[in-house]
């Protein structure tokens, strides 16, 4: 009887074995042949339109490039236009893991200084300079705090664009944005941007711009034109400061945590798509910029290009913001030399 038993425990153990090592279906063998490469799915979150540039690399080139050079282990769903909540939401959910990686711009300049450095008014003079600052060993010395403060890695710089002043009126002179409501993002830099020429700044996610303008609770927004183009603002716009007043870029960041799950491989798959997707976006969206301008005129919108009088109006406003920032953050006023000296 003892026997019998015996030999049915055995079968037992031996089937459970069996079907233990047939339900692991979540693991590869890595390129090396050493690890077991588990699989793993990454959401990435933005606050951009579906179409904007942003999204249009990340279907085409990031998501594509993941999942064919991980072999398959590697899947990629994309949340845009702040699905996964407004820019600091998604950013916390990066910190804490819940979300594996995200493209946020620069919300995360309140505790790391040096991340403010970029959206200083008036600092690039054109893409290439910005792209060469930011992709070289500037842009690493920017985000070398950000691992260790805030548990995210960065893997590439991409570029949200020059910004523009949208407007229900013209604006023509300095005077013109006395009582002006602009709406901005909730960031000390662009608030006090904003105050320096006059304007009534009013704070807001992103995700509630178009409501705003079409209630009239705001008069205007600033943001790239490629922002204005996707979001459909210009339904509630009617004209366009050619300000270019200050230079927004984005960080592919992913969670540290997570990072520390994959495999080499996997690593390697994903910080090379993630380099090759924000090459590509810094391309549309260059390219794109006077593309954008003739849809946004077609639909009815004035631009109209600030004189070198009106220029040196609101760079001479906004000279107070480096004077504070230096006051606050004084090792980083060679850097920001550095970054000046690179315009050519």
């Amino acid at each position: 009887m003892k026997t019998g038993i015996a030999l049915i425990s055995s079968l037992t153990l031996a089937t459970s074995i069996l079907v233990s090592g047939c339900g692991s279906s979540k693991t590869a063998t890595s390129e090396s042949g050493n690890t077991a490469a588990k699989t793993h799915t990454i959401k990435i979150a933005n606050y951009f339109a579906e179409n904007h540039p942003q999204n249009v690399a990340l279907r085409e080139k990031f998501k594509p490039l993941v999942e064919k050079n991980s072999n398959g282990t590697l899947k990629v769903e994309i949340y845009e236009n702040s699905k996964l909540g407004a820019e600091k939401e998604f950013y916390d959910g990066v910190r804490n893991g819940t979300i594996e990686m995200g493209i946020p711009g620069m919300i995360m300049q309140a505790d790391i200084p040096k991340m403010a450095i970029p959206e200083l008014p008036f600092l690039f003079k054109d893409y290439k300079h910005a792209k060469t600052v930011l992709s070289g060993p500037l842009g690493k010395e920017l985000t070398a705090e950000m691992e260790a403060k805030h548990g995210v890695r960065v893997l590439a710089w991409s570029a949200n664009g020059f910004r523009m002043v949208s407007s229900n009126k013209s604006i023509t002179n300095l005077e013109d944005f006395k009582g002006f409501r602009l709406r901005m993002p909730n960031i000390p830099n662009y608030i006090a941007l904003g105050k320096s020429w006059g304007a009534n700044v009013t704070p807001m996610p992103i995700s509630e711009v178009f409501a705003a303008l079409e209630q009239k609770v705001v008069d205007g927004q600033e943001n790239p034109i490629a922002t204005l183009r996707a979001s459909g603002w210009y339904e509630v716009q009617k004209h366009v400061l050619e300000s270019r007043h200050m230079f927004s870029p984005n960080v592919y960041i992913v969670n540290n945590k997570f990072w520390q799950k994959l495999t080499p491989e996997q690593q390697k798959a994903v910080e090379e798509a993630s380099k090759a997707a924000a090459d590509y976006e810094w391309e549309l969206l260059e390219k794109n910029e006077a593309t954008d301008k003739k849809f946004l005129e077609e639909k009815g919108l004035k631009f109209h290009t600030p004189d070198d009088n009106f220029k040196k109006q609101m760079q001479s406003a906004a000279q107070p913001i480096y004077e504070e920032f230096y006051k606050k953050n004084p090792s980083t006023k060679e850097l920001i030399e550095k970054i000046k000296a690179e315009a050519k």
